[in-house]
C-alpha cells in the first residue's frame, strides 16, 4: 500500500515507506492506508462514470483531458467534488482529479506529459498525516515528526499542513487579482573600474562602458514572476490578502519556471496565460551603485480580458503591454457590472502614452490611483510645485483616494478633502537596489487598506515595504509581513508620522 501512495505522490524518499510502515503498528495495523487508497479508488471511478468513462479501460490521456474538457463547461465543478485528494496512478504516472490541478491544466491548454498534480499531491500528504494524526492509538506529535522526516511535510507545503483549513481560512481574506505583465530580470553587477555615470549639459545622466572591449563584472543575479503587477502580488499575499495574478508567458523554461515561483508565494495562478510558440519577457538591470538602467525587452501576447472565476474585492492594473487595449476595455465593462470592486490604477509607460481621454473610463471607475510627483504633472497638465493642485486635478478625473509619491521629500495622500504626507523611513543601511521601491508602496497601502486600516494608517505601512526592499537584490525579496510591519512601527522614529499638509 504504501508503494502504491508513493508511486501517485511521486515521493521517492527512502523513509516513506518505512514510515507509514511505523504509522500502520501504531495504529495497531487497522489499515488506515488501506482504507484511503480505497477511498481514493472509490471517488476516482465514481467520477469517471460520471464523465461516461470505464474505470477498467480508460488510459490515462483519455481521462485526463477528458477532464479538462469537463472542467471548461462546468466550474465550480460537480463532478470533481470531494476529489482534493484524490489521483488515479498509471505507467505514464497520476493524474489529478483535484479541481484547482484540472482548471489550471485546462486554462493553459498543458499537454498530458506536462500535466500539473501538485494541488492533488499536497491534498493527499496532508490526508495521510492528519488521518494517523488523529488516530486515537497516536500520538499527534510523533505523526508530524517522522512525516516531516519522510517528506511528507515538504518546505513548500508550509502553510498547507491542512488544506481544506487553510482554503476555509483564506475564503474570509480579502481577494485581490493584480493585472500586469510578468518578466524574468538578469540583475548585473557592474565593476565601477569599467562603468561611469556622466550627467549631459541638460542634466541627463549617462551610464558609459568601455566600447568595443570586455569589461568584467562582479556577478548577475536571476530574479524571476517579476513586473509591477506581480510585485504587488507577492506583497499582498505576503500581508494576508488572497490573491491572484493575470499575466501573460510563453510556453518556454522561463514561464515555467515563473509559475513555480507565483505558486510558491502563495499566488493564484488560474488567470494567467500562457500563449503557445512565444518567449516570455526577459529583461536585463544595468546595476551601479544602487542604482539602475533596465534593458527591457517587452514581448507580444494576444492581449484580452477573461472575467475571474472568482470575483475579486480589489482589483490592481499596472504595467503592461502596448497591445492590451482590448483587456482594458473587457476590464472596464467589467468593472460597470461590479462597482462594488474597487480599482486600484497604478499607471505605467502605455498608460501615460495613450492619456486621460483615453483612460478616462478606467479613471472614474478607480477607488485610488498611485504615480509619483512627475506622472501627476503629466497626467493633469498642473504645476509641478503644487502637490494639492495635482491631487484635486486627479480626483477630477474619478478616484476618492489619490497617492503621490516624491522620493526623498516623502509621499502623500489625498482623500475626504484632506491632504496628508508622511517622511521616508530612515534606511538601516545605503540602499542595494531600488528596483520595486514604488511598487511595494502602492501595494502596501491597498493591502493595508484592505484589512480594514485607514488610509493614515496604511500610509505608514508603506514606506517601511519599501524601505525594506531596497536593502535586498531584486523586488520581492525584501518584501514583508504584518508581523515584521509591527515591529518597524514600534521602532519608529518620533518624526514618522502622518501630517496633515496646511496651506
Amino acid at each position: 500500500m504504501s508503494k502504491f501512495l508513493a508511486g501517485i505522490l511521486s515521493n521517492d524518499h527512502p523513509l516513506f515507506t518505512r514510515t507509514i510502515a511505523e504509522f500502520e503498528r501504531a495504529v495497531g495495523n487497522e489499515g488506515v492506508d488501506t482504507r484511503l487508497i480505497a477511498d481514493i479508488t472509490e471517488k476516482a471511478h465514481e467520477a469517471m462514470r460520471q464523465l461516461g468513462l470505464d474505470p477498467a479501460d480508460t488510459p490515462a490521456e483519455e481521462l485526463y483531458h477528458a477532464l479538462s474538457a469537463n472542467i471548461m463547461n462546468d466550474s465550480p465543478n460537480s463532478v470533481l467534488k470531494g476529489c482534493e485528494y484524490v489521483l488515479l496512478r498509471f505507467p505514464e504516472g497520476p493524474v489529478s482529479f483535484n479541481e484547482q490541478d484540472v482548471v489550471e491544466n485546462a486554462h493553459h491548454e498543458l499537454p498530458f506529459k506536462n500535466r500539473i498534480v501538485g494541488h492533488a499531491q499536497r491534498h493527499l500528504r496532508a490526508e495521510i498525516v492528519k488521518r494517523y494524526a488523529e488516530h486515537d492509538r497516536t500520538s499527534g506529535d510523533m505523526v508530524h515528526e517522522l512525516a516531516k522526516q519522510a517528506g511528507l511535510k515538504p518546505d513548500e507545503d508550509a502553510g498547507h499542513h491542512d488544506v481544506m483549513a487553510a482554503q476555509n481560512e483564506n475564503s474570509d481574506r480579502p481577494k485581490l487579482l493584480a493585472i500586469g505583465d510578468i518578466f524574468t530580470d538578469a540583475f548585473i553587477k557592474l565593476d565601477e573600474h569599467y562603468s561611469v555615470v556622466e550627467t549631459d549639459e541638460d542634466g541627463k545622466e549617462w551610464l558609459k562602458l568601455p566600447f568595443g572591449s570586455k569589461p568584467p563584472y562582479e556577478h548577475v543575479d536571476i530574479v524571476r514572476s517579476v513586473g509591477p503587477s506581480p510585485n504587488a502580488a507577492v506583497s499582498c499575499a505576503r500581508l494576508g490578502l488572497d490573491v491572484e495574478l493575470m499575466a501573460w508567458l510563453g510556453d518556454d523554461e522561463h514561464g515555467k519556471n515563473s509559475l513555480a515561483h507565483l505558486k510558491k508565494e502563495n499566488i493564484g495562478t488560474t488567470p494567467m496565460i500562457t500563449q503557445a510558440g512565444s518567449k516570455s519577457s526577459y529583461w536585463y538591470v544595468l546595476r551601479h551603485g544602487s542604482d539602475r538602467t533596465m534593458l527591457v525587452k517587452s514581448e507580444s501576447y494576444d492581449y484580452s480580458w477573461t472575467a475571474p472565476a472568482k470575483k475579486p474585492d480589489w482589483i490592481y492594473l499596472a504595467y503592461i503591454g502596448k497591445d492590451s487595449w482590448a483587456l482594458h476595455e473587457g476590464l472596464d465593462a467589467y468593472l460597470a457590472d461590479n462597482p462594488e470592486i474597487k480599482f486600484v490604477f497604478q499607471p505605467a509607460t502605455y498608460h501615460f502614452e495613450w492619456g486621460v481621454e483615453k483612460l478616462g473610463s478606467l479613471y472614474k471607475k478607480a477607488y485610488m490611483v498611485v504615480m509619483n510627483r512627475e506622472e501627476a504633472m503629466q497626467v493633469t497638465g498642473l504645476p509641478h510645485d503644487d502637490v494639492r493642485a495635482l491631487a484635486d486635478g486627479l480626483h477630477k478625473l474619478g478616484p476618492s483616494v489619490v497617492v503621490i509619491t516624491d522620493g526623498s521629500h516623502g509621499s502623500y495622500a489625498s482623500f475626504n478633502g484632506k491632504l496628508v504626507t508622511i517622511p521616508n523611513y530612515p534606511d538601516p543601511a545605503p540602499p542595494l537596489d531600488r528596483t520595486g521601491a514604488g511598487d511595494a508602496f502602492a501595494s502596501t497601502i491597498v493591502a493595508g487598506l484592505a484589512k480594514g486600516k485607514s488610509v493614515e494608517e496604511a500610509l505608514t505601512w508603506a514606506p517601511i515595504n519599501s524601505m525594506s526592499v531596497v536593502q535586498s537584490i531584486g523586488a520581492q525579496a525584501g518584501l514583508l509581513r504584518v508581523d515584521d510591519i509591527q515591529k518597524y512601527l514600534d521602532e519608529a522614529p518620533t518624526d514618522y508620522k502622518v501630517t496633515e499638509v496646511k496651506d
